[in-house]
């Protein structure tokens, strides 16, 4: 007899909560839990397919192991016992900074994703850590940890109840919203503009969220910053500031002043290609309007300022008096986050503690540019990469130059990759550990929780038991880590019991703490749960700021509710000062820079990406519900731009930029402005050694081979996606 059971899906950020329809092992159908108390039964394309991505013929059921210059099925022995004689000889010869740990995007809809890699790094003391956030978020994380203190202190727009909100270089109709959880964010925005709210949508195509807008802006891509820094300055020099209560825990407003003074709305506007006047209406409106919220997210991050862009996001915000108050953009706190501190100077945040051995980028928030990877691999010397242990990644399509990258994996000493795919990237790997389908594995949405835009708790277990066979993919990260420290063999429960008893240990002599003065030997068995992840989840709920424990999400299958956001400054703040520190060294040092791109001439044609409900990055177009329709690897193009080219609609087309051509159908339409092409992200499955049967059909070509890498917001060491120059050809 079919069941049912209920399961938060892991397939994009928005966290939507579904009630599957499992038939045996099988789960024949999924719908929106109209009880769940976060998304209220919304569901998109990506949800609704859950069982056939669950089910796809094509992902890996046992370990691979390289035997003889091939990869061939291998029991989990076996593969761990390749991976223990392998790693840990070769970091003794080379040292630990011969690895790598490249980490992609999934890594954050998992538990094992969230709980393991920090340990893993721990384990091989290396600094070589590559993930997806340099090609997608990390100039958030800089931005917020040079204002705030934290690289995680991240505001979103409290949508619910703001009376404006601006979206820059957002889609999230299209994405579901992206540092930014909220279930049905179309809905979201109509409940909006119905409540006689504002939106306003900045963006160089007309999307779906555009049209759901009370007015669009289609400046130049890439002219983001400029064009938020002319807010900021009309803000100042016409008086229109008002922090409120901001105005005390603030630092440096009157050096901002005069950082801002060139960029008037005038100087602004030829590089934006939108008139002084719209600029300063916009300006106006934010003022004026009861509450308001500023929002930045794909578009205003991955472009050449992104950085500078993602600052002047809160800086508008705090200008306005809307940072960390209702419907403007707060703060939110998830159930596991630690408990709040009193208020006062922190240890700050510090970019560029280390560098890479080749090029030099600094380091942000820990990390290395993905960009940078290949060059680390290729280069000899000392601390050359030559073992790469790459997580639910994926880096030949999602980082620049995807065949040079394709070229050094190849020549690698050792690599391993945790994956439920042979894709293009993980089909060099000499070990291929993959985790089980979704519907046998537990969540929680450790991270996502940090950006949702009301705090709530919910917990779903494995909606199937484990196939027989499989591994649960946190047991597939400790036993990772044990083999690769020189632990082999090892209970893997003992992985998840350390990290139980340090924590509580520290928490016993953390005054913050609800454990502090307590004895850390009598408290190592107080979390509760089947298993290591549970009880660690256990215990983080019990160290959190709600005084919850695990047992209670069990008893509230559809999420607990824990209320609106609500303001947390001070407490919040840990940079040195213990204020909102609103021109650090680095963005100072950054504006001119800025001031240089005034003068700047644009170029004939810059490339943009776009996005699609039915997808997420590289990672959906093997499952044939989520393909085909207006879900295709086009590039796209304005009809005046097409006729002076001499392009047709069906046609095709040579594109050429820094790192070289690919030869693309061309699809015309009037959706983006003149002098803008664009081609989305994620696709070109046609490396052979993959094992991707429907993507293959449709492989389309991978739009960040036309980079070399070169371009990079060099606060942030992220690639510059959007906004660079391109040349087309008309091919017959």
């Amino acid at each position: 007899m079919p069941r049912t059971a209920l399961r938060i899906c892991p397939l994009c950020e928005a966290t939507c909560g579904l009630t599957l329809t499992i038939e045996g092992a099988a789960v024949t159908g999924a719908r929106g839990d109209r009880d769940d108390i976060f998304s209220r039964g919304f569901i998109c394309p990506k949800g609704a397919a859950f069982g056939a991505l669950d089910a796809d013929p094509d992902r890996l059921r046992t370990p691979l192991v390289r035997r003889d210059g091939t990869l061939q099925e291998a029991t989990w022995d076996e593969a761990f016992d390749a991976i223990a004689a392998a790693v840990p000889t070769l970091t003794e010869r080379y040292g630990p900074q011969c690895t790598g740990v490249v980490l992609g995007n999934p890594n954050t809809h998992t538990m094992a994703g969230a709980l393991y890699p920090p340990l893993l790094l721990k384990a091989l003391a290396t600094r070589n850590l590559f993930t997806a956030s340099t090609l997608d978020q990390m100039p958030k994380h800089v931005s917020s940890g040079l204002l705030f203190g934290d690289p995680f202190a991240i505001p979103v727009p409290d949508l619910d109840r703001t009376d404006f909100l601006l979206l820059i270089g957002a889609n999230p109709v299209d994405s579901n919203g992206s540092l930014c959880t909220a279930p049905d964010f179309p809905g979201r925005l109509k409940a909006l503009r119905a409540r006689g709210g504002t939106l306003v949508v900045v963006d160089p195509r007309r999307t779906r969220t555009a049209r759901l807008a009370d007015r669009h802006l289609a400046p130049r891509p890439g002219s983001d910053a400029l064009l938020l820094a002319a807010l900021a300055h009309t803000l100042l020099a016409e008086k229109l500031t008002d922090p409120g209560t901001l105005l005390e825990h603030l630092e440096g407003i009157g050096e901002l002043t005069e950082a801002l003074r060139a960029f008037t709305p005038e100087e602004v506007a030829p590089a934006c290609d939108l008139s002084a006047e719209e600029i300063r209406l916009l300006a106006r409106e934010l003022a004026a309007a009861p509450s308001a919220a500023v929002y930045g997210r794909i578009g205003s991050c991955t472009v050449e300022y992104g950085t500078l862009a993602s600052w002047l996001v809160d800086v508008l915000n705090i200008l306005t008096g809307n940072l960390d108050r209702p419907g403007g953009a707060m703060f939110p706190l998830s159930a596991t986050a630690a408990a709040p501190r009193p208020a006062g100077p922190g240890r700050g945040f510090a970019l560029g503690r280390w560098s890479s051995r080749v090029s030099g980028h600094p380091e942000a928030k820990g990390e290395l540019p993905m960009a940078a990877l290949a060059e680390e691999i290729e280069t000899p010397g000392d601390g050359q990469i030559r073992v790469v242990i790459a997580v639910a990644a994926n880096p030949v399509l999602s980082a620049p130059d995807g065949d040079r990258l394709d070229r050094a994996l190849s020549g690698l000493e050792f690599m391993v990759s945790v994956d439920p795919y042979l894709n293009e990237t993980s089909r060099h790997a000499h070990v291929v550990l993959p985790p089980p389908p979704p519907a046998q594995s537990a969540h929680f949405d450790f991270a996502f929780n940090g950006f949702a835009v009301r705090n709530q708790a919910r917990y779903s277990p494995a909606a199937i038991p484990l196939e027989a066979g499989r591994m649960d993919e946190c047991e597939i990260h400790a036993r990772l880590i044990l083999a690769v420290s020189g632990r082999h063999g090892a209970d893997p429960r003992t992985v998840d019991e350390a990290v139980i008893a340090d924590t509580l240990a520290r928490a016993a002599t953390d005054p913050r703490s609800p454990r502090s003065g307590t004895d850390p030997q009598s408290r190592v068995r107080m979390p509760a749960g089947h298993d290591g992840p549970e009880r660690r989840l256990d215990m983080m709920l019990r160290l959190g700021p709600y005084d919850l424990v695990l047992e209670d999400l069990r008893n509230a299958p559809h999420g607990v509710d824990l209320g609106p956001l609500t303001a947390r400054l001070p407490g919040l703040l840990k940079t040195r000062s213990g204020r909102i520190e609103l021109l650090p060294e680095p963005i100072a040092a950054e504006l001119p820079r800025l001031r240089e791109a005034l003068a700047d001439r644009p170029t004939a044609l810059v490339l943009v990406g776009r996005r699609h409900l039915r997808s997420n990055n590289s990672w959906m177009h093997n499952v044939p519900a989520l393909t085909g329709g207006s879900n295709r690897c086009t590039l796209q193009i304005h009809p005046d731009d097409a006729g002076r080219l001499g392009l047709a609609d069906g046609g095709r087309a040579r594109i050429t930029a820094d790192g070289g051509s690919l030869e693309v159908p061309v699809e015309v339409t009037d959706t983006l402005r003149t002098g803008v092409v664009s081609l989305p992200h994620g696709w070109g499955h046609d490396r052979q050694g993959a094992r991707l049967g429907v993507a293959a059909t449709v492989p389309g070509v991978n739009v960040n081979q036309l980079l070399d890498g070169s371009r990079l917001d060099p606060l942030s060491g992220t690639a510059v996606l959007n906004g660079f120059p391109v040349e087309l050809t008309p091919l017959p």
